[in-house]
C-alpha cells in the first residue's frame, strides 16, 4: 500500500468510527447551536446589540464547541491499542497526526463552518460580514483542529486531561478568535476583511507543516 493510500484509509477509519458512534459530532453542533440561542436571552433582544456582537458570540461559541472532542482525538486509539501499531507502520506519525486532524475537522469543524450562516441569520448579522463569516470559518476552523491536536497529543493519558487540554489550548485559539471576528467587523464596516483573512490563511499555512511535528513528537512522548 502507498503512503497516499495509506492516508487515505487511515481518514476513512476515522470517518466510520465517527460516524458509528456519532456522539461526539452530534454534541458539538449541539452546543454550537443551542449556546448560541441562549446569548439573546442572556444580553437582551435587542437587535442592534445583538447584530453588533453576533460575530464574537459566533465564534467564541465555536471555539468552545471545537474543544469538545479534541481530547477523544487520540484517546481511543490509545486505550486500544492501535496508536502504537500507527506509530510502528509504514505511515510516517507526523501524516498519522495529520490524517487524523483533517477527518476531526470533517466530522467538527465542517458543521460550524455550515452552521455559521443559520446562526448569523438568527442573531441579524449585517450581509456584508457573512462572506467574511465564511471565509473565516474556513481559514480558523481548521488551524483550531490542527492547533488542538497538538494539546491533545500532549494530555494524552494524563489525569482530568480534558481541564488541562483547555487550559493548554485556549491561549493559542486567540489569535484566530481575534483576527477572525475582526475580518467581520471590517467587512461589515466598509473597510474589507482582506488583511484579517491573509492572516487567517498565514496561521493555517504555519500551523499545517509544524503542528504534526509537534503533535507527533508529544505522541512518541506519550507511547513509551
Amino acid at each position: 500500500m502507498s503512503l497516499s493510500s495509506a492516508f487515505s484509509a487511515l481518514i476513512r477509519r476515522d470517518l466510520r468510527l465517527a460516524f458509528r458512534q456519532g456522539g461526539d459530532a452530534a454534541m458539538v453542533v449541539a452546543f454550537f447551536v443551542l449556546t448560541v440561542i441562549l446569548f439573546p436571552f442572556g444580553v437582551g433582544p435587542e437587535a442592534e446589540l445583538l447584530r453588533r456582537i453576533a460575530a464574537g458570540i459566533i465564534w467564541v461559541t465555536a471555539l468552545l464547541a471545537a474543544l469538545l472532542s479534541l481530547d477523544r482525538m487520540f484517546q481511543a486509539d490509545y486505550e486500544d491499542g492501535s496508536l502504537e501499531a500507527l506509530a510502528l507502520g509504514r505511515l510516517p506519525l507526523e501524516a498519522v497526526v495529520l490524517a487524523k486532524c483533517l477527518a476531526h475537522w470533517l466530522v467538527s469543524g465542517l458543521p460550524l463552518l455550515l452552521m455559521a450562516p443559520l446562526l448569523a441569520l438568527l442573531l441579524d448579522l449585517d450581509p456584508a460580514g457573512y462572506p467574511a463569516l465564511i471565509a473565516g470559518m474556513a481559514l480558523g476552523t481548521p488551524s483550531l483542529t490542527l492547533i488542538g491536536a497538538v494539546g491533545a497529543a500532549l494530555t494524552l493519558g494524563a489525569r482530568r486531561g480534558g481541564v488541562l487540554l483547555s487550559l493548554l489550548v485556549l491561549p493559542l485559539y486567540i489569535p484566530v478568535l481575534i483576527f477572525a471576528v475582526g475580518a467581520v467587523e471590517a467587512a461589515v464596516s466598509g473597510l474589507g476583511p482582506k488583511p484579517y483573512l491573509l492572516i487567517l490563511g498565514a496561521i493555517l499555512a504555519g500551523a499545517l507543516p509544524l503542528t504534526p511535528l509537534a503533535g507527533a513528537a508529544a505522541l512518541r512522548q506519550a507511547i513509551e
